[in-house]
């Protein structure tokens, strides 16, 4: 005879979400590309970081976040906000100009109240001067060509990209791009070169469309001659 007891309702596993904080001075913004490519190493930063990895204090959040959706959330803060920021658990990586922090993953519904409160919409950042051609030794981070996000969107993104290819490394690829400083660049892919870096077989971000943008893919992680040695593409 079949067992007829009810089974008591489980409850579902809370979803996380990994916070970034940009810092956005009034008079001293940064430019979008140093704070898209900051965001992307903070990423790293936290991911190589002891206190996420096997019996670190942060280890169990990241890894029921890795274990679900790699969603993250990107935030602006100046003046007070930002120190209140800086004043909790995480680590700030800075840029040329740009100073991100990223903090271990919370509950989606369970941010600290000093970073629930600070602005998450329309952080838009301006580009100072064209970025340089990437180099070849350092992986690249591409965007959709046919896509508007804002800085905040597309910081985003680039650390999904960037962390994508953390877990195409093995150890010791990891330990070399680590100790290098995480070096890459986030560029904008011509409309020519999109379609064949997405069916090029490297790791390829697809938004699910929560924000902003419909689902649909993002960024393309091309490997670098020295770090991150992924394939690389021959571009048109």
């Amino acid at each position: 005879m079949d067992d007829q007891r009810a089974q008591a309702p489980t409850e579902p596993a809370p979803e996380y979400v990994l916070p970034l904080v940009v810092r956005v001075e009034r008079a001293a913004p940064p430019g979008r590309t140093d704070a898209l490519e900051t965001a992307a190493r903070a990423v790293l930063v936290l991911l190589s970081d002891e206190r996420a990895t096997d019996a670190g204090e942060w280890a169990r959040a990241v890894h029921d976040w890795q274990d679900s959706r790699i969603r993250k959330v990107v935030r602006r803060a100046r003046g007070a906000e930002w120190r209140r920021a800086e004043a909790l658990p995480g680590i700030t990586v800075t840029g040329r100009e740009a100073e991100v922090r990223v903090f271990p993953p919370v509950p989606l519904d369970g941010w600290p109240k000093d970073l629930a409160r600070l602005q998450v919409s329309g952080t838009e950042l301006d580009e100072p001067q064209a970025p340089a051609e990437p180099a070849d030794g350092a992986p690249v981070l591409w965007l959709n060509p046919g896509l508007k996000m804002s800085a905040g969107k597309a910081m985003a993104q680039a650390g999904h990209g960037a962390q994508l290819a953390w877990w195409e490394l093995s150890t010791a690829e990891r330990e070399a791009w680590r100790a290098a400083g995480f070096p890459l660049t986030v560029r904008t892919a011509t409309p020519a070169a999109w379609p064949a870096l997405t069916t090029s077989g490297l790791p390829v971000v697809r938004d699910a469309g929560f924000t902003e943008i419909a689902p649909g893919k993002t960024v393309v992680t091309e490997g670098g001659s020295r770090f991150c040695p992924l394939p690389r593409t021959r571009r048109p």
